[in-house]
């Protein structure tokens, strides 16, 4: 099988290009004018090297595709032709080749689902299972319109996360940059004028600052050493099951950023599991795949832990309490929503109120650590500053004496 880059013409007169796996050009040209489509080029799509950074495709891409292919369904489009118009019009060139081999599957026979399985890097566990469930239940058009709310939904998410850790690590960046500017060229400048005031003693302070300095810009390798050492160090900690448990269960206790990932983790798990328990996905699955899209081992846990307990044929509230991750207040709803054979909506109502909790807890975040990055400068670049100035104030303060 290779790719080949294609050019036709529709019965219409619409122009159409696209990427397509076959084993010929002849293969190429039967298939589109199978699809009532006249071939104008058929040529080998060039090799290229792609070094992608996780799966290629964005989820803005992905939102749009679900809700056009849901808006084609409902339409009454078959769901080949919906794919075929879908991969052409892909802006993004490896969505576009994976629609095509998706389109390729499903006319040589697969279900919607299964051809959509073998690219599991864009279309994950809950993905596949919420379409298999529609194509089962006949309602594949509602449920495309459930995971675009759920995409768009888990990006708001992430987007209050990066919004909440981007300014303090912009600070921090700052500050470092700062201080080794200082300590590689303006201290040094301050180091031989008081060199030249003969018999000048210096505080202490002074010294101390003129000793990290010296040491540096002499050892500057064993500084970049130690900071490479660490980063490495915690790369391959996270990769270490054990050491992943060690850093999420850390990050869950942290004072500042702790609950506010709490609060994270308690939407993303209720949203999950809402839209999956409503979408008819069996409640054992459903936690699998919450389990797996959690983003943290301790809440990975839990889950498993409180799905082998329900296959034992416990409920589902004791279980998650037990666990004491998430919050009694969560516990007691989904308590409730099993007694009153609501779950599904139980469920949703927990993950719009989280959300909202969310943006709460984010905008507070934000506004405690600003003055606390500001007093970490203050100290750190401001004490630097005034241990160099020292000298000059007790050389004033001797002049007036006199």
């Amino acid at each position: 099988m290779a790719k080949f880059k294609w050019e036709g013409v529709t019965r219409g007169g619409e122009v159409r290009r696209g990427v397509v796996d076959a084993v010929s050009e002849e293969a190429v040209m039967n298939r589109l004018r199978a699809d009532a489509i006249t071939p104008r080029k058929v040529r080998r799509a060039a090799r290229e090297i792609n070094i992608k950074v996780g799966s290629g495709v964005k989820e803005k891409d992905l939102v749009v595709f679900t809700r056009q292919l849901a808006t084609m369904i409902d339409a009454g489009l078959p769901l080949v032709q919906c794919l075929d118009i879908l991969a052409t019009q892909a802006e993004n060139p490896h969505f576009a080749s994976v629609l095509a081999s998706v389109k390729s599957s499903v006319e040589a026979g697969s279900t919607f689902s299964d051809a959509l399985r073998k690219h599991p890097r864009v279309f994950d566990e809950l993905y596949v299972n919420l379409i298999h469930a529609g194509e089962v239940g006949g309602i594949l058009d509602t449920i495309l319109n459930r995971l675009g709310t759920y995409i768009e939904k888990a990006q708001k998410l992430k987007r209050q996360v990066k919004s909440a850790l981007i300014y303090p690590t912009v600070v921090m960046v700052v500050a470092i940059a700062v201080i080794v500017v200082m300590l590689t060229w303006v201290i040094p400048v301050f180091e031989n004028m008081y060199k030249e005031f003969k018999g000048a003693h210096l505080p202490k302070p002074t010294q101390m600052v003129i000793g990290l300095s010296n040491s540096f810009v002499h050892n500057w390798y064993w500084f970049a050493g130690t900071a490479v050492a660490l980063f490495v160090g915690l790369i391959l900690m996270v990769r270490n099951p054990q050491g992943r448990m060690l850093f999420d269960r850390a990050l869950l206790r942290m004072p500042v950023i702790g609950p506010v990932l709490r609060k994270i983790v308690v939407a993303r798990f209720t949203r999950t599991l809402g839209t999956l328990l409503t979408s008819g996905v069996p409640i054992l699955d459903s936690l699998e795949i919450c389990a797996k899209t959690a983003g943290n081992k301790v809440v990975e846990r839990s889950i498993m832990y409180a799905r082998a307990r329900i296959s034992e044929g416990k409920d589902m509230a004791g279980p998650l309490a037990e666990t004491a991750v998430f919050p009694p207040m969560v516990v007691q709803m989904i308590g409730v929503g099993e007694q009153t054979g609501a779950m599904d909506q139980m469920l949703q109502k927990i993950a719009d109120f989280y959300e909202d909790e969310v943006d709460v807890a984010v905008a507070a975040m934000t506004k405690l650590i600003e003055p606390i990055m500001m007093v970490f400068l203050g100290v750190v670049i401001g004490g630097l500053i005034v241990a160099m100035y020292l000298p000059i104030f007790e050389l004033a303060g001797n002049i007036n004496a006199d």
